[in-house]
């Protein structure tokens, strides 16, 4: 009798499956375009929950077309990210590798008059300064003593580089459901223009800060990079998804039949065994944005909050779909690297905010 054929059981594709190094994604590839206008390509944002909308189906060619369809979608509280720094990158025989940066001092000032949030200054000398009682801070940005002269900007300009990034920080101190009120720090993208001109761009906003609206426009599709929801060790039916061994097996079931041949004389890295499960980065392609908040508007958390998360009191995104990871997990977003060349319109008419607490 010819033997049984069967599909492989659980994808090699991501392997190996072990936990992430930090609670947000890194993100090592940025999209190339031919825009005239500079603008930045990312951003980040803590997932708050999920909720339904109604929105009308603008694609002439589906079944559905002119009607109001029901979509689940994700929702993001993005309050703003402070501008710290920028960085250039030259080309070697290696890659790419660090030209140089140009932070901001403690004596600058952003696009409105305003001090920088984080500066040199210690939060002890700030509550001297203005004659409050120390008290303990989560964390702050440390200042950088170098990279920040003009010297350093015009080494920059001077050099022959191939890219120009900002490094911006997240602020969640602003965010009411977030414990931790250590900014992270990250680096994204920028496009349009010449190097100089990205430089000369964002020198007149360091100090400042930029918000959801002034990087991506309602209909845009994305990338999210994320860390999934962790679950620990797992046996490798949950892990891989194989199937039970028979009833008849002397001593256990829910284990992979053979661990490989004996003349091998170890256990090949391809056998489905059991391991971390979960806490993985992944990354969700194009994910179209259907709303972006305005400032001091609200609306979105339900009656009586989303779950494990509370109220979204900044900044929000609504993306269609599922994205990775928990209630409270930072997301952070990209230009989709592989855009679909349909973008239909987007036409959204209902957003429920009903109670969750009882789903």
């Amino acid at each position: 009798m010819a033997d049984r054929s069967k599909p492989r059981r659980g994808s090699m594709g991501f392997s190996p499956r072990k936990r992430a190094i930090r609670p947000y994604g890194r993100i090592t590839s940025w999209p190339e375009t031919d825009a005239s206008e500079i603008r930045v390509q990312g951003f980040a944002g803590w997932k708050a929950g999920m909720t339904h909308v109604l929105i009308r189906d603008t694609n002439p060619h589906s079944t559905s077309a002119g009607q109001e369809v029901r979509k689940a979608v994700t929702v993001v509280e993005v309050p703003p990210m402070s501008v710290l720094a920028v960085r250039g990158y030259r080309m070697t025989p290696y890659g790419m590798q660090t030209s140089g940066e140009y932070w901001i001092n403690a004596s600058d000032e952003g696009p409105q008059g305003l001090m920088p949030r984080f500066a040199n200054q210690t939060r002890g000398e700030r509550d001297a300064e203005e004659g409050r009682k120390p008290e303990k801070r989560a964390g702050r940005i440390p200042g950088r003593s170098n990279g920040s002269s003009e010297a350093a900007f015009e080494a920059l300009v001077n050099s022959d580089l191939c890219d120009v990034r900002l490094i911006v920080a997240t602020q969640p101190a602003m965010v009411k459901s977030i414990n931790s009120k250590t900014p992270e720090i990250m680096e994204v993208g920028l496009v349009g223009g010449d190097n100089n001109e990205k430089l000369m761009w964002a020198k007149e906003r360091l100090g400042g800060t930029i918000t959801a609206s002034d990087v991506y426009d309602i209909g845009t599709e994305i990338d999210v990079i994320g860390v999934t929801k962790g679950k620990g060790w797992q046996g490798s039916i949950k892990r891989w998804g194989i199937k039970l061994l028979s009833h008849k097996n002397s001593k256990r079931r829910r284990q992979g039949g053979n661990m490989g041949d004996f003349g091998t004389g170890y256990v090949r890295k391809t056998i489905r065994q059991a391991g971390q499960t979960g806490y993985h980065q992944r990354t969700e392609m194009n994910k179209r944005i259907l709303r972006i908040s305005q400032p001091n508007e609200s609306d979105i958390t339900p009656e009586g909050g989303f779950l494990h998360y509370g109220e979204v009191s900044n900044d929000y995104m609504i993306i269609e779909g599922s994205l990775p990871g928990p209630a409270k997990r930072m997301l952070r977003f990209r230009d989709a690297i592989r855009p679909r060349a349909s973008k239909p319109d987007v036409d959204l008419t209902y957003v429920s905010t009903s109670s969750k607490q009882g789903v």
